[in-house]
């Protein structure tokens, strides 16, 4: 057995997963095999596994400077390619850099320099500018999500970068859709393009709930009654839906996170964590929510106001049934509305005439300190069943940060939970604890 296939079936392990599905086995060996690769795989499909994977293959253990660059649309996806990074735990560091933090702070983690810099193309763009790290031995560059970037409005930023890297040697480019043209500064004549577009989501079902009244929120805290202990993501067009739409869900009680372009980076950061751990069993979001952003395998989808285009109505349907999981995507629309063209004849959905939904309340903490307090998750889980005495079951997911942490914890008393850890100590470090 080679070393490299005996490395790539230890990070499986890690990472929970079997085998790689045959998109990665596929897109696996083109890299390796060519210069330039666009895979294009539907959302959820695992391509950032798949572009990863021999990205680390190809990095030099002995070479101290920055090898390969990976630019994302959004900090959100910026943050997961990173978060699986770590994850996979290669022993090459890597770190995200992107708007809505201070640049300072990418230059204190850049200061060490990685052996991967992910980012958003205006960030990254910034520090070439600034000369933050050097580029001349940048052999690989990933544009993850190319046509998402593209229609933000990224063009000339990825452009300046792109000019600035005068030794790359293999260029991967990824996408959802077959929609986009590759732009002419990319320098993507001749390449290798592993197509599984036209797979679609397998495991994905489709169905319709029908609304008696134009306005749906009444249908809409119906179908919360059946749905809401299972995790899914509401998407709504607007920022003001979701406004709306959230006020009527907070009257009725259903906990819920918002996710959408004009909140702060730090608020909507903090509403996927609370997803994430179980926290919010919802989340209300326009479709920036659609692509990049790291959430676990979720239940199911609800288009409450319909998508315009094609390309929109398949994003959405990705979170869910993402790799070999099951997922619906749900349709809401007002018995008198038109489906767009583009959206298949649907099967109606039937609930049972009475729900059997129970909640359990999971809270997030959070805790100040990280990674570089030298504060591991185990340090973080000793913690709080010793001091904080918790069942081992309370305990759910932990997010280790470069400065802090935040944990989930299933208690209907957490300012209990609160006055028991808070000032409690890690590694001779007193920690500061609340709840977010």
């Amino acid at each position: 057995m080679s070393k490299a296939i005996k490395n790539q079936k230890e990070i499986l392990q890690k990472l929970g997963i079997e085998k790689l599905n045959p998109m990665q086995l596929d897109a696996h060996a083109a890299i390796h095999s060519n210069s330039n690769v666009l895979l294009l795989s539907a959302t959820g499909t695992g391509k950032t596994l798949a572009f990863l994977l021999p990205l680390i293959a190809e990095l030099d253990p002995t070479n101290p400077n920055v090898q390969a660059l990976i630019l994302t649309p959004t900090r959100e996806l910026a943050i997961q390619i990173e978060t699986v990074l770590r994850e996979i735990g290669s022993g090459f560091k890597c770190n995200a850099v992107y708007g809505g933090r201070p640049i300072s702070k990418d230059k204190i983690e850049l200061s060490h320099t990685p052996a991967v810099v992910i980012g958003t193309p205006g960030r990254v763009a910034d520090h070439v500018r600034r000369e933050t790290f050097s580029t001349e031995d940048i052999k690989t560059l990933v544009l993850d999500e190319f046509d998402k970037s593209l229609e933000i409005g990224f063009a000339e930023d990825m452009s300046e970068i792109l000019f600035a890297l005068p030794n790359v040697k293999k260029k991967i480019l990824t996408s959802a859709t077959q929609k986009s043209s590759i732009p002419g500064f990319v320098d993507f004549q001749e390449h290798k393009v592993v197509d599984y577009s036209d797979e679609g989501v397998p495991n994905l079902q489709l169905k319709l709930i029908s609304s008696p009244e134009k306005d749906k929120l009444n249908t809409l805290l119906k179908v919360m009654e059946h749905l809401g202990n299972q995790a899914g993501i509401i998407f709504c067009n607007f920022k003001e839906s979701i406004a709306r739409t959230s006020e009527f869900l907070d009257e009725n009680n259903i906990p819920h996170g918002c996710f959408h372009g004009d909140m702060e980076q730090k608020d909507r950061e903090r509403s996927l964590i609370k997803f994430r751990n179980g926290t919010y069993k919802t989340l209300l979001a326009t479709d920036l929510a659609a692509r990049g952003i790291d959430v676990p395998e979720i239940a199911y989808i609800l288009h409450y106001q319909l998508p315009s285009r094609l390309h929109e109505f398949t994003h959405r349907n990705g979170r869910t049934a993402r790799m070999n999981a099951d997922g619906v995507a749900y349709v809401m629309k007002w018995k008198q509305e038109l489906l767009p063209e583009f959206i298949p004849s649907l099967e109606d959905a039937i609930w049972p005439e009475k729900s059997t939904t129970s909640r359990e309340n999971w809270e997030t903490f959070f805790v100040s300190g990280g990674r570089k307090d030298k504060i591991s998750k185990g340090d973080l889980a000793g913690l709080f069943f010793k001091q904080g005495k918790l069942e081992k079951d309370a305990l759910g997911l932990i997010e280790l940060k470069q400065d802090c942490a935040f944990i989930g914890v299933k208690t209907d008393t957490p300012d209990r939970l609160v006055t028991l850890l808070d000032n409690g100590r890690i590694k001779g470090r007193k920690l500061r604890v609340n709840v977010i």
